[in-house]
């Protein structure tokens, strides 16, 4: 592998302060899955800065995120950096620091008494509620605003906190943010209320102060696609490339289970069981797991993939970037991509191009099919039956059945 990776002519031991060290890195980011070629385009620009150190005298240890900076300003360079520079020396500088080669930067902790109340109020969220970590430090960063807009730099007991801080902070935060956001926004400062009142520092429980924000939930029918544009959807993933066959599983996996896009993202290899023919969902909420079973044109496609497509790799998450530095993905919306390239592939053009769409369509085509609102929330894993509720008025050929004439008053309607 080394001699695949290192330069054909390597400077001598004289002004190479990084040692050994570019040539196991570039093992190193082979390992990750990065193309020769790519490697070695990246290499000169390490030998360039190797030498940029020694010239300038700068000690290995003390190298950090302000040095590289330093480096590619110099005019010299800026006329010749090319696309990437700065991700190839921030991927270096990390794996110095994990080699040790270099001096980690020391994190201060924040021990003031605010940082120490959202700790606690964070151990709270995730350990007794058993909230969701991406939930939990939504709620800690309203928290954050919240408790730095009333109380400023100074430490002032939250016992001072009224009604009116609390509408005064709604009416200014929620004109500015989208209605999901402002919801979002309103349950976390309930939720910061009634922990204040648990614990004693508030003696008056503030949460029913906090102002509610319309819900227009309901003044919708949920978008979604026929049967017919479902499978249209995925017989536009191209089966002979390796992109095509891990996004086809996972539409399928949307399409047939109705998950999540950030369940699919959680999704683990041992989290399908191949025996029994079982997949175990992770809950985006809480710490709930669900098992269900695996349709047979879902495991076949997952299987096909992991078989031929999903490069060897430490991660345990099933689906992985297909491009270097393999690693799974960043969160739900690389989901949401796939869905809105697979979109655009077979000419469909709904209003709503989330991942969730395939999602209501599942729940849309049972309901029509005759499956019970109870049925509908057991598949979608609803934890309460209002969330099932949406879908009642997908079926209209019910709701004309049940639907009343406009009333008559003195003979004109």
């Amino acid at each position: 592998m080394r001699d695949q990776v290192m330069l054909s002519a390597c400077p001598s031991e004289e002004g190479r302060p990084l040692g050994q060290h570019v040539d196991v890195f570039a093992e190193h980011v082979a390992a990750l899955g990065f193309a020769q070629a790519t490697i070695r385009s990246q290499l000169p620009l390490i030998r360039t800065f190797e030498q940029w150190l020694a010239r300038h005298h700068v000690p290995v240890r003390v190298l950090d995120e302000a040095v590289v900076d330093r480096f590619l300003d110099e005019p010299r360079l800026r006329r010749r950096r090319q696309r990437g520079s700065a991700s190839t020396l921030a991927r270096f500088l990390t794996y110095l620091r994990a080699q040790g080669a270099v001096i980690s930067p020391t994190r201060v902790a924040d021990d003031s008494p605010r940082a120490q109340f959202e700790r606690r109020y964070y151990h709270y969220l995730r350990a007794e509620r058993g909230l969701a970590t991406t939930t939990v430090e939504t709620y800690v960063a309203f928290c954050h605003q919240f408790l730095t807009e009333q109380q400023g730099q100074a430490e002032s007991s939250v016992g001072t906190l009224s009604a009116a801080d609390i509408s005064a902070f709604v009416r200014r935060h929620a004109r500015a943010a989208s209605p999901g956001r402002a919801k979002m926004m309103v349950t976390a400062l309930r939720a910061l209320f009634r922990f204040l009142f648990h614990t004693g520092e508030l003696g008056v429980d503030l949460s029913a102060a906090v102002p509610t924000i319309p819900d227009w939930r309901l003044a919708r029918i949920p978008r979604s696609l026929a049967a017919p544009d479902v499978e249209r959807l995925l017989a536009a993933c191209d089966l002979q490339t390796a992109t095509g066959r891990r996004d086809h599983a996972i539409l399928l996996l949307l399409a047939r289970l109705g998950l999540r896009a950030g369940e699919v993202v959680a999704l683990e290899l041992d989290d399908i069981h191949w025996r029994v023919g079982e997949i175990i969902i992770r809950g985006k909420k809480g710490l709930r797991h669900d098992r269900f079973p695996l349709p047979a044109d879902v495991g076949a496609a997952v299987a096909t993939y992991l078989r031929r497509d999903r490069p060897p790799s430490p991660v345990r998450r099933v689906f992985l970037c297909m491009r270097a530095p393999r690693r799974s993905f960043a969160g739900p919306g690389a989901v949401t991509t796939i869905v809105r390239r697979a979109l655009r592939r077979a000419d469909l053009h709904p209003p709503v191009r989330g991942a969730h769409l395939l999602r209501h369509s599942l729940a849309t085509q049972m309901l029509r099919h005759g499956a019970s609102f109870a049925e509908i929330g057991e598949v979608l894993r609803h934890r309460a039956a209002s969330s099932t509720e949406i879908y009642a008025k997908v079926d209209l050929d019910r709701l004309r059945a049940v639907v009343q004439p406009w009333p008559e008053m003195g003979g004109v309607r």
